[in-house]
């Protein structure tokens, strides 16, 4: 299945392309996700948990990046298993930053392949997960954007500027990846694409 989605966050390319290059940053964008400290063979191992009411699936992959600091943008490939080694996935894509106006504009492409009892439902709704999960995505980078700028040191107060307003409080932080509202906002996504084909 092929996947083409864009969204925008709501900060500068100056400060999103920094942390998108960052798979630690990227990956605590991510609710739920944990990965592996480096091991230097150029892939990254990672897993992310998702709840699903009173239950939660463990999944687990690797992946390789390609980072091109010029176009603002990365390649990978990637692969992963459930919990109970039931169903893979492989998968291929970029990601591309580009300027819009004060914000970022945020494109995926790629493809995936899913085997095993969740492919089915990788058929029938992936590209709409893919959407709701990516438009949380955006809005925690845009939250540590503004995390980070509230941790930068504060200017000295000086005769030409004795008052210096305090940095806003960070954000809170992110919540643990819901499987049931995730699964909604992709319920959304497929009635707006549905509705919009029948205009």
């Amino acid at each position: 299945m092929d996947i083409t989605e864009q969204t925008r966050i709501a900060a500068p390319l100056a400060e999103v392309w920094p942390l998108l290059r960052d798979p630690q940053a990227v990956v605590g964008c991510i609710p739920g996700a944990q990965l592996a400290p480096d091991s230097g063979d150029g892939l990254w191992r990672g897993s992310i948990r998702v709840k699903f009411g009173p239950t939660a699936a463990v999944f687990r992959g690797e992946a390789r990046l390609d980072f091109d600091d010029a176009a603002h943008r990365c390649t990978m490939e990637g692969r992963g298993v459930d919990g109970r080694g039931a169903s893979r996935a492989l998968s291929t894509g970029s990601m591309e930053a580009t300027v819009e106006g004060d914000a970022t504009r945020l494109t995926v492409q790629g493809s995936f392949t899913v085997t095993g009892p969740l492919e089915t439902f990788a058929n029938a709704g992936g590209v709409h997960l893919a959407r709701a999960l990516l438009t949380e995505f955006a809005a925690n980078v845009a939250a540590l954007v503004a995390e980070r700028r509230a941790a930068a040191p504060t200017p000295e107060p000086t005769a030409a500027n004795p008052q210096v307003a305090p940095p806003p409080p960070p954000p809170p932080p992110a919540r643990a990846l819901s499987g049931a509202g995730l699964i909604w906002r992709a319920l959304l996504s497929w009635l707006r694409s549905l509705l919009g084909r029948t205009r």
